[in-house]
């Protein structure tokens, strides 16, 4: 196909939706951008509706009806049967006449990296790390949080603060400003009143990620118990790169190891030294980046290499989205 296909990419995550309409050769002829994608909330067609909606104003801007290839990174395609699920669901909606649908992790893995090549560490609401070779072979974990053995994530880690200060306050742990800082945070006096808020819903459940910048705060200002969740979360990302590259055989050979999502994207310098330190000790040969670009780009991306797309198309494809 190469110069001629056009591809349709998209990037769809827990709290937003990126498309792009690709020519062959690295062109951007229109983008999109709609609400979150879903499935377990909403169910598949509904979640699928809301690219829908991204699609066809995508489409419409491009003066295209189709594309040759759809290439959908999306956020909770965990395991191989959802995936197929999931490339049931835009098979049927005619968007493209080939549909490769990945987990969006791999997005920003690709949007990281030139060759389709490495391994990423995304860290967000929750943890994730996938990885790929040219051959085609990947590594990944369900990345479920607690049932599929992952500790760490934005939201894990606000909890982790949560529960040594409690500890703290009442007794039962070691002290920790965090008995101090997170309620404060919401403007309370004490954990109690924290917990107390939290449970009768006058804190809302959801905004306990705000939390985890508070944690990292604490850490910064020298606090031991907030120091040691960091240590430890960088820790969990090298363990999990780590046996990434070995599944893949990789641990031998120079490869790129990307750090992703809001947590790691923040570059805390403790959190960022801690994962340069320990990836020299376990995976020396790995050399360590933060990806900041679109994970639309690591979509399109994906698709170019589907279509046998040239060198120069992935670069002007990258010069429009990095530009």
């Amino acid at each position: 196909m190469g110069m001629t296909a056009r591809v349709l990419a998209i990037d769809a995550g827990n709290s937003k939706t990126d498309v792009a309409v690709l020519a062959g050769d690295g062109t951007v002829l229109a983008t999109a951008r709609a609400g979150g994608f879903r499935p377990p909330a909403v169910g598949v067609e509904r979640a699928v509706d809301t690219l829908a909606g991204a699609v066809d104003r995508a489409f419409t801007a491009a003066r295209v009806t189709s594309a040759d290839h759809v290439s959908a990174c999306l956020a909770n395609a965990d395991f191989p049967v959802e995936e197929e699920t999931l490339a049931a669901a835009l098979h049927a909606r005619a968007w493209g006449t080939t549909v490769e649908v990945r987990n969006d992790t791999f997005a920003i893995l690709r949007a990281g990296v030139t060759e389709p090549r490495g391994v990423a560490v995304v860290c967000g609401a929750g943890i994730n790390c996938v990885g790929m070779r040219p051959d085609g072979r990947t590594a990944r974990f369900p990345a479920l949080g607690r049932i599929s053995g992952d500790w760490g994530g934005g939201w894990g880690l606000a909890e982790e603060a949560l529960w040594h200060a409690a500890r703290a306050e009442d007794g039962r742990g070691e002290p920790t400003a965090l008995a101090r800082t997170l309620p404060a945070h919401f403007g309370l006096p004490t954990m109690y009143a924290l917990i107390e808020a939290l449970h009768l819903g006058r804190v809302e459940e959801i905004r306990r990620h705000e939390l985890t910048p508070v944690l990292f705060a604490t850490a910064e200002a020298g606090d031991p118990v907030a120091r040691a969740i960091v240590d430890r979360l960088a820790d969990e990302v090298v363990t999990m790169a780590t046996v990434a590259l070995s599944r893949l055989d990789l641990l031998e050979e120079e490869t790129p190891v990307l750090l992703g999502g809001g947590v790691l994207a923040a570059r805390h310098a403790q959190l960022t030294d801690g994962i340069r330190d320990l990836l020299i000790s376990r995976a020396p040969k790995a050399v360590p980046g933060v990806v900041t670009a679109s994970p639309v780009l690591g979509a399109a991306l994906l698709g170019l290499d589907a279509v046998g797309a040239p060198p120069q198309a992935h670069a002007r494809l990258r010069a429009h989205f990095e530009g």
